[in-house]
């Protein structure tokens, strides 16, 4: 996703500085004129706007408040934006941390995955100050389609898991009509024909069912990433102190599809759990 919301960057006349973990995948953005930098800081250092959007929230902290990181290394001045989807908390603490620092900063997650990622019309929620955020918004505009900001900082984490929420639970519904109609007696892909345009209809039922009905478990999202963002939503729920037993289930049938080893497969793996039940 990273290399192509940069790449809509550069086609956009902006000079870039990059880094990645894989040198390799960078490749098509150096040849194309951007400057290669061995580390997170480096490239930091020479930014007006950082952008970064990396794994986990360990991640995400390593890169933003480790030693010689990006908020250590920032220009005076200098937006720093992740887009990561990551912590609430771990937000809040990068905007202070940056605010020290005399720079600004916001937490702005996208959804849209892969496909919204090379298309340009990533979904992308935004928290921090509404003075960066105008200052960014003519750059997401480039990246995305759907773009608002939704608080202070965090505040872009929080949709997020809101989206994720949905997501996962969205996940259970199809995967059990699915393997329901199956044990049935009935063709999967006949019933997903009439139900996938009515009130059952939705992005995962349109996109991610059929690709399970023809066994294809490759990532648009992987496994261990949607795991991830459970983690952080039922974190985030016992703070809130509200209870979330839809998604607390998904969690536990997610858990036993990285169990099988399928963590690195896409999402839709969740069907293929169900029908080796």
């Amino acid at each position: 996703m990273g290399r192509s919301m940069a790449g809509h960057l550069q086609k956009a006349g902006h000079k870039l500085h990059v880094y990645n973990r894989t040198k390799e995948k960078a490749a098509a953005l150096v040849e194309a004129g951007a400057t290669w930098h061995e580390t997170a800081g480096s490239a930091a250092a020479e930014a007006d706007v950082v952008f970064t959007i990396v794994g986990f929230p360990t991640d995400v902290e390593a890169t933003y408040l480790g030693q010689g990181g990006v908020v250590e290394r920032a220009k005076p001045g200098a937006l720093l934006i992740d887009m990561t989807t990551s912590s609430p908390a771990l937000a809040v603490r990068i905007a202070d941390a940056a605010k020290k620092r005399g720079l600004s900063s916001l937490d702005a997650p996208v959804s849209g995955g892969d496909l919204g990622a090379k298309e340009a019309r990533l979904v992308i929620m935004v928290g921090g100050d509404a003075t960066a955020f105008a200052r960014a918004k003519p750059l997401f505009e480039l990246m995305g389609k759907n773009i608002a900001l939704h608080g202070g900082p965090g505040a872009g984490q929080y949709c997020k898991m809101a989206n994720q929420i949905a997501v996962a639970v969205a996940m259970v519904a199809w995967c059990e009509a699915l393997v329901y109609a199956k044990k049935a007696g009935l063709d999967p892909t006949a019933v997903h024909a009439s139900i996938s345009g009515g009130a059952a209809g939705g992005w995962a039922m349109t996109n991610l069912a059929p690709r399970a009905l023809s066994e294809n478990f490759a990532p648009g999202f992987y496994v261990k990433h949607i795991l991830k963002d459970m983690r952080i939503a039922l974190e985030s729920a016992a703070e809130l102190k509200i209870d979330l037993p839809g998604l607390a289930c998904a969690k536990k049938l997610y858990d036993q599809v990285a169990a099988r080893g399928w963590e690195d497969c896409g999402t839709q793996a969740l069907y293929r759990l169900y029908i080796s039940l």
